[in-house]
């Protein structure tokens, strides 16, 4: 790469292009496209702009681009997870989005697909992250990081000979990657649909009953989410070692990952009178994340649950927790909540409504024979999920591995993609 120089990104960019040029082509009430940060993509070059706007609507608040510009994501989790793309197709080649885009337009001295590839680079995102700014959940990389960033810029006709051999190499690694995650998403299929029939077997000799009537047989002896109200604790109070605290970000592959708690000193712990959770107590996330549902399995005296979380706690002679977090995995369950969530414009299902769900409750000996069914086909489910995950890592590490020698001037020909 003797003939490859390094420039400056704002010196082969146009950062942020104006909106001007947007008022100068088009009447305010011409229609453009318009594409929120849910539309940017992950591993995918361009990204589909679905929604239409006219411009008076949108020139005042949002981030401007053209066909051609690249946009990345500046916010975190976004850059972090690589929302990126190159815009294309946009109507009357305009377009308006998040104000948490950055804009790069490259020069003539640089094809918008290799700066693309560039920024694809796990080790740039790194970088960015480790000099983000601001308030946790709302930080961002600064726009001197990346107008200062370095790329190496050989000619455009090498630019075009590495974008081609990159275009090849990876639309085989994203071809592995869609088939290795339609082979995961079959495998979730095969669960729920057998987990619908065996429900569904039962259902002639089962009874349905809500959540309150549980509650007043005393078959469910206990139902509290983790509202703290004012003892909820402060961020300065979450200490490295004590008291468990977890939220529904810690529910992982239908398991509490206790990884990813928090603690509390005992004696701040001990001020928290509900949301207090034990070993075999069902959880649901209920807020935010809705839907995960684990059975709490640890030799901890007790595990505090954020606000996301609520526990179910079963008086065993009558209800199994392996059965009933089956049950409230299914869609007979699913369906009742995602009904009252689409009631709401919020992420959640209150407390008080998750009373009034119904439950199908058979005999404990058909609970028990139907959870140690669904064990078992979730135990090779959870062997197949780990193996293609791995199969994941290693494409991604692949692709980085491409990327990194298309960067470092390797790939001479076909045979270093290989390599």
């Amino acid at each position: 790469m003797t003939d490859w120089r390094m420039e400056n990104l704002d010196s082969v960019c146009e950062m942020r292009p104006p909106k001007s040029e947007a008022r100068r082509r088009l009447s305010g009430s011409e229609p453009v496209s318009f594409v929120p940060m849910h539309d940017l993509g992950v591993d995918s070059m361009y990204f589909e702009a679905r929604e239409q706007r006219a411009l008076k609507e949108v020139e005042g608040s949002y981030t401007y681009f053209a066909d051609d510009d690249v946009l990345l994501a500046k916010i975190t989790p976004c850059f972090e997870n690589g929302k990126l793309g190159i815009a294309r197709g946009l109507t009357n080649g305009i377009g308006f989005g998040s104000s948490e885009y950055f804009v790069l337009r490259p020069d003539r001295k640089l094809l918008p697909q290799f700066l693309y590839y560039f920024l694809s680079r796990e080790s740039f995102r790194e970088e960015g992250a480790k000099v983000m700014t601001g308030a946790v959940g709302h930080r961002r990389v600064p726009k001197e990081f990346i107008e200062s960033y370095a790329i190496p810029l050989p000619s455009v006709d090498e630019q075009r000979r590495v974008v081609a051999m990159l275009d090849q190499a990876l639309d085989g690694i994203a071809k592995a990657k869609r088939n290795n995650e339609a082979s995961l998403a079959n495998v979730d299929q095969l669960l729920d649909s057998t987990r619908f029939g065996l429900l569904d077997e039962i259902g002639s000799r089962a009874e349905w009953l809500t959540l309150q009537e549980l509650l007043d047989r005393g078959w469910i002896l206990s139902h509290l989410d983790g509202n703290h109200g004012s003892e909820y604790p402060r961020k300065e109070e979450f200490v490295t070692k004590g008291v468990p605290y977890i939220s529904a970000n810690c529910i992982d592959d239908e398991k509490v990952d206790m990884s990813l708690a928090k603690y509390l000193l005992p004696q701040r712990a001990v001020r928290i009178r509900k949301g207090v959770a034990q070993s075999g107590d069902v959880l649901f996330a209920h807020n935010a994340t809705v839907g995960p549902v684990a059975v709490l399995e640890t030799a901890e005296p007790c595990v505090i649950l954020g606000t996301s979380l609520t526990y179910y706690r079963c008086n065993r002679a009558n209800i199994s927790p392996r059965y009933l977090g089956h049950y409230m995995r299914s869609r007979k369950f699913r369906e009742q909540y995602e009904q009252i969530m689409r009631q709401s414009t919020r992420n959640q299902v209150p407390i008080t409504k998750q009373r009034e769900f119904f439950h199908l409750i058979p005999n404990i000996k058909d609970q028990i024979k139907v959870a140690a069914e669904l064990d078992t086909l979730e135990l090779k489910r959870l062997s197949l999920r780990e193996l293609y995950q791995r199969k994941l890592v290693l494409l991604n590490q692949l692709k980085q591995s491409l990327l990194w020698k298309a960067f470092s001037g390797e790939l001479t020909d076909a045979r270093g993609l290989a390599a």
